[in-house]
């Protein structure tokens, strides 16, 4: 399996268009050595020719454009895309179908509440079927212990795990989501066993979360805040991580203290927000991640299982 960080930052990107904040000005001013860095979306493979995105970003035409794999084809027209899925319906995780459209009709899979948002609250499936039809949505049960394959990935399977999040800002379920409006995606190879955790918002963990991470070779897990109170703390918002649905990456309850009980996958945190020091290689708490045994991903990372 072939995996491809299209984008490793959450939503706003690094950094954002309208953010001061001192992670954002001090990479947009050259102060420091981070690196900017897109909104969250990843695309996997079982041949590197065949692909699919997992969460269509606001920045995906950038990122199809920074990714040979995805950009190439034969003919005058055409991708590596193959399908798409998405695992809520956030915006920063759904723009993207937007910009897709010079490529419809294509394969959409997500869950039956996902789709409903994206047909009423934030009609973007509704819009698209002026583009050749629009997409093909392909509804999956995420509660299914078997999960599906895409025919165009026939080597992979992938497996839906309801995850502790909250439902987009725009939902009439803010605040009271249902199980199918937030899923990390479990994904097999089913020639080798190998397996992809892969869960960029994640507010608590539950059993079936352990499991997943427990069973996988290489975990990507939410890296959104350094601390619940960021946003606050930086005077940028006024909620905490866990009420935007975010563990955070620090404390003895936090994602790095939940990735410590692991030893055999490779630990990456992707989703990171503008204002996370991790995202400085200067900053102490960037070494505290890499101390830690996990890595930070960047856009154009690749990763093999």
């Amino acid at each position: 399996m072939q995996i491809v960080v299209l984008g490793s930052a959450a939503g706003g990107g690094f950094p954002q268009w309208n953010c001061h904040c001192r992670m954002c000005s001090s990479v947009r001013n050259g102060t420091s050595r981070a690196e900017p860095r897109t909104q969250s979306s990843i695309a996997v493979s079982d041949d590197g020719e065949n692909w699919v995105i997992i969460n269509a970003s606001p920045d995906i035409r950038q990122q199809i454009n920074a990714s040979p794999q995805l950009a190439y084809a034969n003919g005058a027209r055409g991708s590596g895309v193959r399908s798409v899925i998405v695992t809520d319906a956030q915006i920063d995780h759904t723009t993207g179908l937007l910009i897709l459209r010079e490529g419809l009709p294509l394969d959409l899979y997500c869950t039956a509440e996902v789709a409903e948002e994206l047909s009423t609250s934030y009609p973007i499936l509704s819009m698209m079927k002026h583009w050749e039809g629009g997409y093909r949505t392909h509804t999956v049960d995420p509660t299914s212990d078997e999960g599906w394959q895409i025919p165009f990935v026939p080597a992979l399977r992938f497996h839906p795990i309801v995850l502790a999040s909250n439902a987009p800002p725009f939902s009439p379920y803010r605040n009271k989501p249902r199980p199918g409006d937030n899923i990390g995606l479990r994904i097999v190879d089913t020639r080798t066993g190998a397996t992809l955790f892969y869960a960029p918002g994640l507010g608590a963990p539950d059993g079936a979360v352990l499991s997943a991470m427990a069973s996988a070779d290489c975990v990507m897990m939410d890296g959104t805040l350094w601390t619940d109170d960021e946003m606050i703390r930086e005077g940028l918002g006024t909620r905490l991580g866990r009420e935007m649905g975010h563990l955070s990456v620090s404390g003895d309850d936090g994602m790095l203290a939940l990735l410590e009980q692991f030893d055999k996958p490779r630990k990456v945190l992707i989703h990171i927000n503008n204002t996370n020091p991790i995202l400085d290689p200067d900053a102490s708490e960037h070494k505290a991640v890499l101390d830690a045994g996990v890595e930070i991903a960047f856009d154009g990372m690749h990763i093999q299982i």
